[in-house]
């Protein structure tokens, strides 16, 4: 059974731009391989170890993305007052104020503020509605704006 992969139209555009990048990087690891191939004898050759390691890595990633956009749904993202899967929220922690996006586990990455819904703060954001207070992991959390 396949997995349906929740991205934004952001996450997906960032995610083909990386797919054509890995694809135009294919034939510079191909010329590094033939290059290290004729220094001769390839179990001692640490050039073409690497150039054939690197390919595994692009390669491999290359296969994840195309399986990833294959099986994307795009969120669509619609103006409500609660907070949803693509939801843009500022909140107020013990003070401290943080902006997050609510994205899918597949574009995930805290230090962009993208957060994934399946992550424990994200599952206690949604469905909640601004001005709303919680506690998570002992701090008090006030939902500050919802878009």
């Amino acid at each position: 059974m396949k997995k349906t992969v929740n991205l934004t139209a952001a996450g997906k555009a960032e995610l083909e731009q990386e797919l054509a990048n890995l694809i135009a990087e294919r034939p510079a690891i191909a010329e590094r391989i033939a290059t290290a191939r004729a220094f001769g004898d390839l179990s001692e050759n640490q050039e073409y170890t690497d150039a054939r390691a690197e390919q595994k890595t692009v390669e491999n990633r290359i296969l994840e993305i195309e399986d990833i956009l294959k099986n994307a749904s795009i969120i669509q993202t619609k103006q409500s007052d609660k907070v949803s899967v693509g939801s843009t929220v500022v909140i107020d922690m013990a003070g401290k104020e943080f902006t997050y996006t609510v994205v899918g586990p597949v574009e995930a990455n805290p230090l962009e503020g993208k957060i994934s819904n399946e992550s424990p703060i994200g599952k206690q954001l949604l469905g909640r509605k601004v001005n709303e207070e919680f506690d998570f992991n002992g701090k008090k959390v006030i939902i500050k704006s919802v878009s």
